[in-house]
């Protein structure tokens, strides 16, 4: 009987599914099938992207490094060191010892456009002191570190003076164990207060910063402002591969900013016995009047510097390569760190030129020899009474250093011999002569 319905159905009639039975696969159509695709397809790249955004965010949170460097000086002879104390500074004479040159500690942390610094040092050198030495934050335009693209950078804080190549040289870099004579009068310390502005493109750097003008080696006033007016800095380099072999970078810089000239207080009048014959009594022709004097206001002075420097590379063979270095400033009244300029007491003003040239050679992997020389005048139109003349002074400073280093890994084992001559000292005759103070010293370094 249901054979013979089967039969006899017309042709074409469908059977419905019975209900709750779902519909045969041959019942989706292709067009379906294709939206379904398209879905899981764009699912799995919102999840590819939410997997990359998360690991970009675990990234920047996690870039936050932690380094720094130890030098530790042995100075084995100074001709200047004597056991004895300076009385008028309270601080011994005896430069033949160990010390703590510099420990540093730094904290560089990076998110995004945002980066910042933090730099502790510690050291000896005239007595325990921990202070900071780097303080900035930086906002940055880029994060490409592409040189053909432009970047640029501003940053804010306790930071490198960008004058000329050995200012704003790292400590831990620097084969030499200090900087020149010309660089530690006119910048002490390296590091001030102000705002920075750095742009970079393809060869060329230019750095501009507004500073107090206090640098921390000031030896008058270390790291304040004693002044409202602001010092102008900048430094304008070119980075030229001449060759794979060969690297020249050239750069001008300036500086231009006002000095601080400290008054005077009200004095009063005063008696002033001196006892001429020695008979310890007093009597009326050894007694002298010194009159008060008023107050004198406290002055500003103008001060600036230009400078040029210039450093080649040339590399004949993996670790034999050669590095020449030069710089040239003429500044005036800007010293702050040798014989520190002021213009109002000594009633003119004072020029200062200092340069120098020096040369590192590696020998393999693990060695490295150097030679500079420096030289600074504080006061090129220094002069002194001699009987009844008036006589041209020659107040230079100069050190020829000799460097000896051996290098593995992230240490350093150095010695220099320092051929230092001034005008410190007085001959028999009275007349300046040179004030004996050639120093061998012998620095350890590991950084971390």
């Amino acid at each position: 009987m249901l054979l013979n319905l089967i039969h006899t159905s017309p042709a074409g009639a469908q059977t419905s599914a019975p209900a709750g039975r779902p519909e045969s696969p041959q019942s989706v159509s292709v067009d379906d099938v294709a939206t379904i695709r398209a879905q899981l397809a764009e699912q799995s790249n919102a999840i590819t992207r939410l997997k990359a955004l998360e690991e970009q965010r675990a990234r920047e949170k996690s870039k936050v490094r932690v380094s720094g460097y130890v030098q530790i000086d042995w100075t084995l002879h100074n001709q200047a060191s004597q056991d004895e104390i300076n009385y008028s500074t309270g601080k011994p004479l005896n430069q033949d010892r160990f010390t703590l040159r510099r420990g540093h500690v730094r904290v560089d942390a990076k998110r995004g456009l945002l980066s910042g610094a933090l730099e502790i040092d510690a050291n000896t050198t005239n007595g325990p002191q921990v202070r900071p030495i780097d303080a900035e934050v930086s906002l940055h335009s880029t994060e490409s570190a592409d040189p053909s693209q432009p970047r640029l950078t501003a940053t804010a804080g306790l930071m490198k003076i960008p004058f000329g190549f050995e200012v704003p040289e790292f400590d831990v870099d620097r084969p030499f164990l200090d900087r020149s004579t010309v660089m530690r009068a006119l910048f002490p310390g390296e590091f001030d207060l102000g705002a920075r502005l750095l742009g970079r493109y393809r060869f060329a750097e230019l750095a501009v910063a507004v500073m107090n003008g206090h640098p921390l080696g000031d030896k008058v006033f270390p790291a304040v402002a004693p002044n409202r007016t602001k010092e102008f800095v900048g430094r304008l380099g070119t980075h030229a591969e001449i060759t794979p072999a060969i690297v020249l970078d050239v750069g001008v810089s300036a500086d231009t900013g006002n000095g601080f000239h400290e008054g005077t207080p009200t004095t009063k009048d005063q008696l002033v016995w001196r006892d001429d014959n020695g008979d310890g009594i007093v009597q009326a022709t050894e007694i002298q009047v010194v009159p008060g004097s008023s107050a004198t206001p406290s002055q500003q002075f103008h001060r600036f510097a230009l400078g040029g420097d210039a450093r080649l590379a040339i590399r004949f063979a993996p670790h034999a390569e050669l590095n020449l270095r030069a710089e040239i400033v003429r500044a005036s009244n800007l010293d702050r760190g040798v014989e520190p300029a002021d213009p109002v007491s000594v009633g003119r003003d004072l020029h200062e030129l200092g340069w120098y040239l020096g040369a590192t050679q590696e020998i393999t992997a693990f060695g490295l020899i150097g030679i500079r020389y420096d030289r600074y005048n504080p006061d090129q139109e220094a002069s002194e009474q001699r009987a009844v003349q008036v006589v041209p002074r020659d107040r230079s400073y100069s050190t020829c250093a000799l460097l000896a280093m051996l290098r593995y890994d992230d240490a350093r084992l150095a010695i220099e011999y320092d051929i230092n001559r001034n005008a410190l000292g007085r001959g028999a005759n009275g007349a300046p002569t040179n004030l004996k103070s050639d120093a061998i010293t012998v620095r350890a370094q590991v950084r971390f």
